[in-house]
């Protein structure tokens, strides 16, 4: 959870740095929805705490807590994709905002993001099966969970990728004549070939095929948004004026911060299989 949190911050600061014209009107004309996303993150912590330790003759006994996480975590992801598929289209802005200046309106333009939200949502429950597998690979019973999440949960979400796409309308010719093509065609190869190394228990290569995939998604995800906002914005206009000396400063920290985390990390798996007590 806070690896995710953590990974999280940076995407969207960058998203809201890059596109402030329509991140920022978007997430005003949703004001509470978006931020009563602080609030049920902190709600989902505690319930993933509660379920951790609640033990009974040993063992994790709390999984009535992780259903209403679930919810909590199905809310922070239905708001985001209501509002960044809000934040590509300013004439929808402008008329929820004349509609109610109270911070009320959501998104009605659910076709927009539906197959989207659910697309990511379904990876995500496919990169957890991936993790689940992994780091519980000696136990047979583990991995086969978190071989079943990893199989099912990508053809699920390819599934629903593959509506998204069609869903596109007059959008889709366009995408199909970019170099964004080339990207998707490359990401589905490299999930389907780490799905298969995954299989063979080559878990490294598996982890990079999967991440370059996804980083492959990402960009196809950019020259979308691109295309939708073509006529109205394009971030190749900004003037940029590098601050290198600020740079520099957060590269020195991400490169101690990612130092630390690799230590917490061998420190971690060194005590597996040991006493826990003599571990803390």
């Amino acid at each position: 959870m806070a690896a995710t949190v953590t990974l999280g911050v940076a995407p969207l600061l960058f998203l809201q740095l890059v596109y402030p014209l329509q991140m920022y009107p978007a997430s005003i004309v949703s004001a509470w929805f978006f931020l009563l996303i602080i609030p049920a993150v902190i709600l989902v912590y505690y319930l993933l705490y509660a379920a951790a330790f609640c033990l009974k003759g040993g063992k994790p006994a709390g999984t009535g807590w992780l259903w209403p996480a679930l919810l909590g975590l199905l809310y922070v992801s239905l708001v985001y994709s209501s509002v960044f598929s809000m934040a590509e289209h300013p004439d929808l802005i402008r008329q929820l905002y004349a509609r109610g200046q109270g911070g009320f309106q959501w998104n009605p333009a659910a076709g927009d993001y539906a197959f989207r939200w659910l697309h990511m949502v379904l990876g995500a429950l496919t990169v957890g099966g991936f993790f689940a597998g992994v780091l519980g690979a000696k136990d047979a019973g583990i991995f086969s969970a978190g071989k079943k999440i990893f199989a099912y949960g990508m053809a699920a979400a390819g599934a629903a990728g593959l509506a998204y796409l069609l869903s596109l309308g007059d959008l889709l010719g366009p995408l199909m004549r970019s170099r964004a093509i080339w990207a998707l065609t490359v990401g589905v190869v490299l999930s389907l070939g780490s799905l298969h190394l995954y299989f063979k228990r080559r878990f490294l290569l598996a982890g990079v095929a999967l991440f370059a995939s996804l980083l492959l998604m990402v960009i196809t995800r950019h020259e979308l948004r691109l295309l939708v906002l073509q006529g109205t914005f394009d971030p190749a206009a900004w003037r940029v004026a590098p601050q290198w000396a600020a740079f520099l400063i957060f590269l020195v920290s991400f490169a101690v911060a990612a130092v630390l985390v690799v230590y917490m990390l061998r420190l971690f798996f060194s005590f597996s299989g040991s006493d826990p007590e003599n571990a803390i």
